[in-house]
């Protein structure tokens, strides 16, 4: 039979525990709504963060402050028409650099055989002595810094069309700016300037190739290029001039590959696209035989696959990005994915597909 008291204790009980705890049980009960009044409410959408605006650098080097930004110097840009035929007949070359997510589609000029460029630089100027003795300035301060246009002035720098061959004799300059130059050619002298590691000659659209002594700058870590401006660019694969082609102006005092001098067997001519800092660069390469021709890295992914002669009949892969397939299950360039450097110093790739990597010269090109 029930004690008679224990409902009286019961309620002493519950009294007593709300006396002491009802405060903390009310609030507890308060928390535990509003969570759950939380949960059940629409989630506000994520705002985009504030865009944030980054002014040109014209001819300054990269990382320069904002605060510290100069206005463009350039009077006006170099232009020729040795390229005119991968634009659209009415498209202009400023037009198509602000407009590089559209593909053109109308149909272009025929293609014909490509020259060098034959100008002939003035050394007897007031713009070239001027040239010359800022280089030497530079040379005497150490500067670890070549900015022509800032160092002569743009009237002046708009006369150069080839850079003096001693510029070679500069080995504190780290950073090389030739933004917005009217040179057609830069000598293989530039390979001599052992601590370059920044070259900029951006919007020098005349500036179609580069020395293969150009690789020869260990120390080279970022580039800024015009690369529509390039023969065998990505984007419209324009030709290279036919080789050979042996001037004075192009032919460098030794052997591109091995330093060696050239002997009476002659100079052997050839293109090559490599990766140079942060660009796939077209390479003009002097060897002074096939053995230094045969020693040539492997050119850069997406590019003529092997040292060339050029011309019109070159074969070179599709425009904008090569389409490939992976040699055992044939997937398509979707599925591959650049991964690095082998043990072997050469770059392979790996298929998403099937898994299988392998080597550039293991790549199939399809049309």
């Amino acid at each position: 039979m029930p004690h008679p008291h224990i409902p009286i204790l019961g309620c002493f009980a519950v009294h007593e525990f709300w006396n002491e705890f009802g405060v903390i049980v009310i609030f507890a009960v308060g928390v535990l709504i509003a969570i759950l009044l939380r949960n059940r409410l629409p989630k506000r959408a994520a705002e985009d963060p504030p865009v944030k605006l980054f002014g040109p650098r014209f001819n300054q080097r990269s990382g320069t402050p904002q605060a510290q930004l100069r206005p463009n110097p350039v009077r006006h840009y170099a232009s020729c028409h040795c390229l005119d035929a991968q634009y659209e007949p009415d498209e202009d070359e400023d037009e198509v650099e602000e407009q590089s997510e559209r593909e053109p589609s109308v149909r272009r000029r025929e293609w014909r055989e490509l020259l060098f460029h034959t100008e002939i630089q003035d050394t007897n100027s007031d713009a070239w002595n001027s040239l010359e003795a800022y280089i030497a300035k530079v040379r005497e301060d150490g500067s670890d810094e070549l900015d022509p246009m800032t160092g002569i002035g743009t009237e002046k720098w708009e006369q150069i069309i080839t850079l003096p061959k001693s510029i070679g004799t500069l080995k504190s300059v780290r950073f090389l700016s030739l933004y917005g130059s009217h040179l057609v050619r830069i000598p293989p002298e530039i390979g001599n300037m052992t601590n370059l590691e920044e070259f900029d000659p951006y919007t020098s659209r005349c500036l179609h190739w580069f020395p293969y002594e150009i690789t020869k700058c260990r120390h080279l870590k970022r580039s800024r290029v015009s690369t529509r401006a390039l023969y065998g660019n990505f984007k419209y694969r324009p030709p290279f001039p036919k080789l050979p082609q042996n001037s004075d102006a192009l032919v460098p005092v030794n052997c591109s590959v091995c330093g060696s001098s050239f002997s009476q067997e002659g100079i052997r001519q050839t293109w090559i696209s490599l990766g140079v800092a942060t660009d796939v660069l077209p390479l003009l390469v002097h060897a002074c035989s096939e053995k230094c021709i045969q020693s040539l890295p492997q050119p850069a992914f997406g590019y003529v696959q092997q040292p060339h002669f050029g011309g019109l009949d070159l074969k070179q892969p599709p425009t904008e990005r090569a389409i490939v397939n992976c040699p055992s299950c044939s997937a398509p360039s979707s599925d591959i994915r650049f991964v690095g450097k082998s043990p072997s110093a050469k770059s392979y790739f790996i298929c998403q597909a099937c898994g299988r990597s392998f080597l550039p010269e293991d790549l199939k090109f399809t049309v």
